[in-house]
């Protein structure tokens, strides 16, 4: 039994759907494996697991057969084929002659995202890549802001409202679901021509126009059941956010801004946040709405460098088709004005000094970030796009914590007034 080289390229690979492993691995079986091969059809038993994490299959692409992957919890990020080639399959043919021959895989159990995802079952696997739930790194940076405004928007000397967010959290969580299905409807026939998006569930025809769309209306649903437990002029205005995230994929089509578009989007619920809390949109929300957009227009241009090429070739375009060689120069600009836009909505809040050390912080990582980033590297533009989870998570805690100090600041400016 030979296995093609190809094999070796799933190790790289192992964040793909099933096809695309189809398409890496090649099985060639020895005559002598007559304990797997079946003279009367042809195929390839699938009774027997093997310590890989992998199995025969009874698929067949262009005459071969494939290995496809057994998916429980952890397999297929950890697998190895040296365990392939030097224990399961004996080059003499002499394999599966005993139960205890060969190794069996350790399975570790995970709560990661992608651990559920793949523990899940098949016919709920489509619509789980759909809503991204294996990448949640767009919902905490949907999620962040929204916790900075409600952490602005608190009482001096309180917590943040905890049942806030909680339903912001989870807002967030079944808004941006929805935002991705809406995002895969409008491009189904671009996702299929680049490489990063062509095995997403609508574009590889894994799931129906109308099963994304059924998707969609329990992601709404739930979403409205969230909004309706917030303030009526807080509802008017996430409604009326609807226009937005319908329209937004569109905007690649038109414009040369579309991470704009995404900005104005995506924090929109820094505007709800507040409200929820003062009952209205008020003058220092603009600044850290302001600060929130830009931020999303830096990293969603150095996330966009990933496609530029796939990009140019489809024609849609992107604020790293835009800025090309000076991209740096922009969004070191826009780094610029966010610092000054979350440092104004500060100084309009009377916040504390670890409010601005958390500013500090993000100022210091923006700029290391960007000058850091290989533009022309997708993997580095996907590590520090990813980086920034952690810094919501920063400026979060600043913030709560220079509200909790408001307090004892106002009592010493009482006392000065007094002398």
């Amino acid at each position: 039994m030979n296995i093609s080289k190809s094999v070796l390229l799933l190790k790289s690979r192992t964040s793909k759907s099933v096809l695309y492993v189809h398409n890496r691995i090649n099985v060639s079986l020895s005559s002598c494996c007559q304990c797997l091969h079946n003279q009367n059809n042809n195929t390839f038993s699938q009774s027997r697991k093997f310590s890989s994490g992998y199995h025969f299959s009874h698929n067949k692409l262009n005459g071969r057969k494939f290995l496809q992957p057994n998916f429980f919890l952890e397999q297929s990020l950890k697998t190895s084929f040296t365990g392939i080639r030097q224990h399961n399959f004996p080059p003499d043919g002499s394999c599966f002659k005993g139960k205890d021959v060969y190794r069996k895989q350790t399975r570790n159990l995970s709560v990661t995202p992608k651990a559920i995802l793949d523990a899940s079952p098949k016919s709920l696997q489509p619509y789980l890549r759909l809503i991204r739930f294996d990448k949640p790194i767009g919902t905490w940076l949907l999620y962040w802001p929204c916790t900075w405004s409600i952490g602005l928007a608190a009482a001096p000397g309180h917590l943040p409202d905890l049942w806030l967010l909680t339903l912001f959290g989870a807002g967030a969580f079944f808004m941006r679901g929805a935002g991705c299905i809406v995002n895969d409807m409008w491009d189904r026939d671009i996702d299929k021509k680049v490489e990063r998006t062509k095995l997403r569930p609508l574009a590889s025809g894994e799931l129906t126009y109308f099963q994304g769309l059924c998707c969609l209306g329990g992601m709404l649903s739930v979403s409205l059941g969230i909004l309706l437990q917030l303030n009526w002029y807080s509802v008017v205005l996430g409604a009326a956010s609807m226009v937005l995230v319908v329209t937004y994929p569109l905007a690649k089509r038109v414009t040369f801004w579309p991470q704009a578009m995404l900005g104005v989007t995506l924090n929109w619920g820094v505007l709800i946040a507040w409200s929820a809390i003062q009952g209205s949109i008020q003058t220092p929300v603009a600044s850290l709405y302001l600060a929130s957009v830009l931020y999303t227009m830096i990293y969603d241009s150095i996330y966009s460098h990933q496609d530029k090429y796939d990009d140019m070739l489809i024609g849609v375009k992107s604020t790293a088709l835009k800025f090309g060689d000076k991209t740096k120069h922009w969004l070191t600009g826009f780094g610029t004005i966010m610092i000054g836009g979350l440092t104004l909505t500060g100084v309009a809040l009377d916040q504390t000094w670890p409010y601005y050390t958390g500013v500090s912080i993000t100022a210091a990582h923006l700029a290391y970030q960007l000058y850091t980033v290989d533009l022309n590297n997708a993997d580095d533009c996907a590590a520090k796009f990813r980086s920034n989870t952690g810094l919501g998570f920063v400026m979060f805690i600043g913030i709560v914590t220079g509200t909790l100090m408001k307090t004892q600041k106002n009592k010493n400016d009482q006392l000065d007034n007094v002398e």
